[in-house]
């Protein structure tokens, strides 16, 4: 009860890593990493795969860092996770009170880009695994204006609220870009494939790129689809 309180009254300062733009600011994409990272350790990680290909003329990188929360899949230790997760799997409920507590922070990372200057229509949300969910939370649930979601080897769970906004949404939907790792051992293929045979059959534009030999990581080829979609929609 005590922390739940803290929680609903808090506002966090995120620790971001941002990579600028190396001219005019016209665009941005908000990257959020996998469980257990930070901002700054997803951003060298792209950085040790492509050099500087996530580096653009006109649109700003930033990498938020999660903050410390108890995780239940590691026995409630704390890590620094976007959300709680019942259990790693696609047939558990979303864990909805820190979903929506993560949600309600992240809108105001897309509203200080939009106090920038940068419409929603020139932002992509994404993400690494559990930042790939929270993604695409933020994005079909409460910015479904943005140019993007891309989903880095990352699902949502078989009745996720999700879907639900996503059925009920009004106006056309940004393309969602999903990549997954075949050896994957901790996001099972068959959960990606799912998010995917959902979404495309709802309605949502939908790229998926599947990579049968990688694990759970990012490859090369993989950053390098997402830098041509990410200039596509920017």
């Amino acid at each position: 009860g005590i922390y739940k309180m803290a929680a609903a009254t808090k506002i966090l300062n995120f620790q971001k890593n941002i990579v600028c733009q190396t001219g005019k600011h016209t665009a941005s994409v908000i990257f959020l990493h996998g469980s257990g990272d930070t901002g700054e350790g997803v951003c060298s990680w792209i950085q040790d795969l492509i050099g500087n290909g996530l580096v653009f003329p006109h649109i700003r990188m930033v990498y938020p860092t999660a903050p410390l929360r108890p995780y239940t899949p590691m026995m409630g230790q704390e890590s620094t996770v976007w959300f709680d997760r019942y259990r790693i799997s696609a047939d558990v409920p979303d864990h909805m009170e820190s979903v929506d507590y993560m949600c309600d922070q992240l809108n105001r990372l897309v509203e200080d880009e939009v106090k920038s200057g940068i419409p929603k229509e020139r932002i992509i949300l994404g993400g690494f695994s559990m930042g790939g969910a929270m993604a695409m939370h933020l994005a079909y649930r409460h910015h479904p204006t943005v140019a993007g979601v891309a989903a880095l080897s990352a699902f949502v769970n078989n009745d996720s609220v999700v879907y639900k906004a996503v059925r009920e949404a009004k106006g056309p939907l940004p393309e969602l870009f999903l990549c997954q790792g075949g050896k994957d051992p901790l996001v099972l293929p068959e959960w990606v494939k799912q998010t995917h045979r959902t979404m495309d059959s709802l309605g949502v534009p939908c790229r998926f790129h599947f990579f049968p030999k990688m694990y759970h990581e990012m490859c090369v080829p993989e950053l390098e689809l997402l830098k041509i979609w990410i200039l596509e929609k920017l």
